[in-house]
């Protein structure tokens, strides 16, 4: 089962972010821990509490619609890691009130891979949010408390001991993230530890390439893949992008890391048939270098790889800082016959900015945009808006998060022309992809 659908189940609801609310997270704790005493939940519960310092500050300078926005953005932004990370087991998220979250989850995870996930999310919520009227950016400054739930515990002492270790870690200025009662347990495995192995992974070639599948909507046919990242860590174990981002944004590797997935991607699509595209993600490291778009360029072209069936991904968070500068710069990768598409659009502040100053040939509609499209009008009704939005400015959209044949059968009415999402497939080996591509 997805784990988004245990969020559905949840019967509290937090009437802001739509998680569930503290005595939902009580709730799903007590079932998990009966279900362990009964013999049939031998999988380890990991608990994760992330606390915001200075919220208040937020409020005061931008008032509470934006303070509100923030948190709704928070949310989206801790919902998307924990898909990415976590997809395989029972999990939830739930806000406790004011600027509390918690992430809990049911599956087997070792202390180190846990710690990381901390640190992923603290990066994840740390990032700039545009303001709800465009004026500047918010920054959220998070702590995180983490735990692994002993056998027995109630749910009252997990919140407890989480809520004490928050309190410590916002009383240390320098530690963001904290485990509850370390006698349990031994540190994790230090920071400096993963970013030197990082380092060392990319020199072996050991970061991995998995291509998530798309489609068009109009006739199911495979048209390409986005090529996404994976680092099989001896200790930690699998590290997903969100994660592995984040370490090489510490150490200032971001760019190499960001080469090494394009050029090992686009090394693995020359086997692919002549029709199938490639998308690849931009990231701000990238666009930081004035000479990105003339070494890219020739990256692409030593590869081998066409560049009129190269896509290149954007995110808001790439365009927050220097929209100007870069503008030009993707429209030299566009002359080159690359298409280029605005990701995530719909998962934070919409700034309608870009689709004015950008050579744009896609949106990308962030996997919120679908969720409940099936059951709510009022989603169908913002999903039409924007697909009439995107047809008068001639930009092909595509939709994340497909996950069930009602979803892909809306966003195909509502004009989308592909998607993505578990419904078609989940990311695969380039193996399995060139076996799909056989079928």
């Amino acid at each position: 089962m997805r784990a988004h659908f245990h969020q559905t189940e949840l019967s509290g609801r937090d009437a802001l972010t739509g998680l569930a609310d503290a005595a939902a997270l009580e709730g799903q704790l007590a079932t998990w821990r009966a279900a362990h005493c009964d013999g049939d939940g031998p999988a380890p519960v990991h608990a994760m509490l992330v606390g915001l310092g200075r919220f208040d500050a937020v409020n005061l300078a931008y008032g509470e619609a934006t303070g509100d926005g923030a948190l709704v953005e928070l949310t989206k932004r801790l919902l998307h890691l924990a898909e990415d990370e976590l997809s395989d087991g029972d999990w939830f998220a739930a806000r406790l009130g004011g600027g509390k979250f918690a992430l809990v989850a049911r599956q087997p995870i070792s202390r180190e891979r846990w710690q990381w996930l901390g640190e992923a999310v603290a990066e994840a919520v740390a990032a700039p949010i545009v303001a709800v009227d465009g004026a500047g950016t918010v920054r959220l400054w998070p702590r995180i408390a983490l735990m692994r739930v002993l056998p027995g515990e109630t749910p009252g002492h997990v919140v407890d001991r989480l809520a004490a270790t928050l309190e410590r870690a916002h009383d240390r200025p320098g530690a963001r993230v904290l485990w509850a009662d370390r006698r349990y347990a031994p540190e994790g495995i230090r920071a400096a530890e993963l970013e030197a192995d990082l380092l060392a992974a990319l020199d072996r070639d050991e970061i991995e390439i998995a291509f998530q599948p798309q489609y068009s909507l109009a006739d199911n046919r495979l048209v390409g893949a986005e090529a996404l990242a994976r680092w099989q860590h001896p200790r930690v174990g699998l590290i997903g992008a969100h994660a592995l981002f984040a370490i090489a944004e510490r150490t200032d590797h971001v760019a190499q890391l960001s080469r090494h997935i394009a050029r090992t991607a686009l090394g693995a699509a020359r086997e692919w048939r002549s029709d199938l595209r490639l998308s690849l993600n931009v990231t701000p490291a990238d666009l930081a270098s004035s000479d990105f778009a003339r070494d890219f360029g020739a990256l692409v072209e030593k590869a081998g790889f066409a560049a009129d069936r190269l896509t290149l991904e954007i995110t808001e968070q790439v365009l927050l800082d220097d929209l100007e500068r870069v503008a030009p710069m993707l429209a030299v990768l566009r002359g080159r016959g690359m298409r280029i598409a605005l990701d995530d659009f719909g998962g934070g502040f919409c700034n309608f900015r870009y689709l004015k100053l950008l050579a744009l040939d896609m949106l990308k509609l962030d996997r919120s945009m679908i969720e409940g499209i099936e059951v709510d009008p009022r989603d169908r009704a913002v999903l039409r808006a924007i697909v009439a939005m995107a047809g008068a400015l001639d930009l092909t959209v595509v939709t994340e998060g497909i996950e069930n044949e009602a979803q892909r059968m809306i966003a195909a009415e509502e004009g989308c022309t592909l998607y993505q999402g578990y419904f078609g497939s989940p990311p695969l080996s380039p193996q399995a992809f060139l076996d799909l591509v056989g079928d």
